[in-house]
């Protein structure tokens, strides 16, 4: 055993050679363990006198295991029909494009932005239509004839004029690219506003949530709408969505030209969209589910290759390197079988629509050659309609492979809506600030009358109708085992829990009617665990820049830590790391401490903040509670019962309810009080 103190080593050897050198330090050890013996011991008792379920049951239930067996049957049908409609149902919604996420995020742009990016889109593909029209046009017009056929002498006066083609030609070019970039310049420009517009709601909506979604919403959910759905929308949708709609319009005019050409087409167009539908109906769906298996198992991957990075010295010291190689080998497979197939899916659907551009040249280039045959058709335009035809294989294909992309990305605008719909805390209260006194509360008068208090509206009530009165600079001591509602007692003061019946009233002021920043602005707490942010001492303890350096070096001393910050490099500008890393558990504990001191409130308010220090730090709290705030109003809840034993008041809850409320010494006369038997147990 090594006994450590003050960051050295105190002691070391056997629990026999602690018993006889160092008796005070074995005494201590001692009355941990049985106290906790004691615990282990309850805890048995109580699970044996928990009534265990009766052996006649089964047997008392079997005449009737006919008629049981029947309806279990019809269960089973009817649950099997309602999952078969349910799997169509999700079929069919898979199958569809999320129209609506995609509304969102256009609507996010605004009416202008968005105008003008769908009327530049057309535009562009206008003109470039336009530009190729011309260049068939210019096409016809040099074909070269013989002087004779022109009734002309000289080839010279035969020559074409053009000049005229020529300078329309440069205009529809430069008016091309000038729209090309202003294409590309609002698609960026609609992006960049899409994810500020976004981001910024969604950091709105998450900073006023309640307490309860943080408990519901795991962290790394919260962290991912954050980063990686943010830079999906950030990054790579304005350039799936510029590559879709280029692509969508070439295909579009494409077959527009072809139609303008040889409107016999339109006969055939038909049945090739409808192929063309299901085919891409068919791939978006086999698509997604490719990607996100394909997402899901690099994770795995690259943080197998993390962990093995970060402990490769222990990897090497048991010599399990084939094991992790092996490992890391299995991870690859799974990821490259995952992408293999997302890309065989895609060759999938590049033949298929290579089957069908086939089909679209075929049937243009035999309606061009019957048309040229039975009316005058011009050689440019015959050339125009099959140049676009042999194009639209490759345009169908990214259109489709786009649209598949578009629908996972799109994903992430669902997501954080469904964020954005989260319900904040109603900050605004019914009193405006002015009607409330710039010192409130300065008496520390608590009134509680009929509270009753619950997480969630879903949830039972953790508190139930609880009355006490506290008067100012009253100490008053809560305790009560684990899921008494001790904790949810704290929370009711900063109204981080559903008060849906009674009130809470502080020096006359109904704390419902507050607004939730002053409320929480005037009174102070200390948790189990310390809240120290990276920064200087200075902001730690002000984080508003009230107070002067003097009263953060008398909160210091009071704290007893004004050595320990004089001897840092800085003094109150020393730099605590993230966390409070690089100060052990109690003096961050004291931080927080001289933190509460400096905010001057009337009330204190301490949630088992000596559940996770020594003894040594834990007397020093106490110390302090008693004196620099002996005339404010302090409400601990005890995790060790000792520590309340020279309160004014103590409350013992049990299931939500007040089960004893007096003064510590009556309830310690009272041989059957459960605060005697928790102080019995404690010793």
């Amino acid at each position: 055993i090594i006994a450590m103190k003050d960051g050295t080593i105190q002691r070391e050897g056997t629990l026999k050679d602690f018993q006889r050198s160092e008796c005070q330090l074995f005494e201590h050890w001692k009355t941990l363990m049985n106290r906790q013996d004691q615990e282990l011991e309850k805890e048995t008792v109580m699970e044996r006198k928990a009534p265990e379920p009766s052996q006649g049951l089964p047997r008392a239930m079997s005449s009737r295991d006919g008629l049981l067996l029947d309806e279990d049957e019809e269960e089973e049908e009817a649950a099997e029909s309602e999952e078969d409609d349910n799997l169509s149902s999700v079929l069919h919604q898979r199958a569809k494009i999320p129209w609506r996420a995609c509304t969102k995020y256009l609507s996010s742009a605004g009416v202008l932005l968005l105008s003008l990016l769908v009327f530049s889109q057309l535009l562009k593909h206008m003109v470039l239509v336009a530009i190729d029209y011309w260049l068939a046009k210019w096409t016809d017009s040099a074909l070269v004839l013989s002087p004779a056929t022109r009734n002309c002498s000289l080839s010279q006066e035969c020559a074409l004029d053009q000049s005229v083609y020529a300078m329309v030609f440069t205009v529809l070019c430069s008016l091309g690219i000038a729209l090309c970039l202003v294409t590309s310049v609002t698609v960026e420009w609609t992006g960049l506003k899409v994810a500020k517009r976004l981001h910024r709601s969604l950091l709105n909506r998450i900073i006023l949530a309640p307490m309860r979604f943080f408990e519901t919403t795991p962290l790394g959910s919260i962290l991912n709408r954050f980063s990686s759905d943010c830079n999906t929308i950030d990054q790579h949708i304005p350039s799936t969505l510029e590559c879709l709609s280029r692509s969508t319009l070439l295909c579009v005019s494409a077959l527009t030209v072809i139609s303008y050409v040889t409107p016999v087409f339109l006969v055939a167009l038909l049945p090739l969209a409808v192929v063309c539908y299901f085919i891409q109906k068919y791939f978006r769906v086999a698509s997604r589910d490719l990607q996100q298996l394909d997402d899901t198992t690099q994770l795995p991957l690259l943080s197998h290759f993390a962990e093995t990075v970060e402990g490769l010295t222990t990897i090497r010291a048991f010599r399990y390197e084939a094991r992790f190689q092996q490992k890391l080998l299995e991870y690859t497979d799974s990821n490259n079988i995952a992408s293999l197939f997302l890309t065989a899916a895609n060759r999938w659907l590049e033949v298929r629509m290579e089957y069908i551009g086939a089909c679209v040249v075929l049937i243009a280039a035999a309606t061009s050659i019957s048309n040229s045959l039975h009316r005058e058709l011009s050689a440019g335009l015959v050339g125009l309609g099959l140049t676009y035809a042999l194009m639209v294989s490759n345009y169908l294909n990214w259109m489709v492979r786009n649209l598949a992309d578009m629908e996972i990305q799109l994903g992430a605008v669902k997501r954080i809506h469904t964020l954005l719909k989260t319900e904040a805390e109603s900050y605004e209260g019914l009193l405006a600030p002015s009607l409330i006194p710039k010192n409130w509360p300065d008496q520390g008068k608590i009134q509680i009358q009929n509270l009753s208090v619950r997480y969630d509206s879903s949830l039972k009530p953790v508190l139930k109708h609880v009355n006490a009165l506290i008067a100012p600079g009253q100490k008053i001591g809560i305790c009560g085992r684990t899921g008494s509602g001790k904790s949810s007692f704290s929370l009711a003061f900063f109204r981080m829990v559903d008060m849906f019946e009674g009130r809470i009233i502080i020096d006359g002021i109904d704390i419902a009617k507050l607004p939730l920043h002053t409320l929480r602005s005037r009174l102070s707490i200390i948790l189990q665990d310390p809240v120290l942010f990276s920064g200087t001492i200075r902001f730690n303890l002000d984080p508003e820049k009230k107070c002067s350096d003097s009263t953060l070096w008398e909160a210091l001393e009071i704290a007893q830590l004004k050595l320990v910050v004089k001897a840092l490099p800085g003094g109150l500008d020393a730099i605590i790391t993230e966390g409070g890393e690089n100060f052990s558990q109690g003096q961050r504990q004291l931080f927080c401490l001289a933190r509460a001191f400096v905010r001057k409130t009337s009330i204190f308010i301490m949630d088992e903040a000596t559940a996770s220090i020594d003894m040594a730090t834990e007397n020093i709290l106490q110390k302090v509670v008693m004196t620099a705030f002996a005339d404010r109003t302090v409400v601990t809840i005890a995790h060790r019962v000792h520590t309340i034993l020279s309160a004014d008041l103590v409350m013992v809850l049990k299931r939500g309810a007040i089960l004893e409320f007096d003064k510590p010494e009556k309830l310690l006369s009272q041989k059957d009080s459960v605060f005697a038997s928790f102080v019995r147990a404690d010793k």
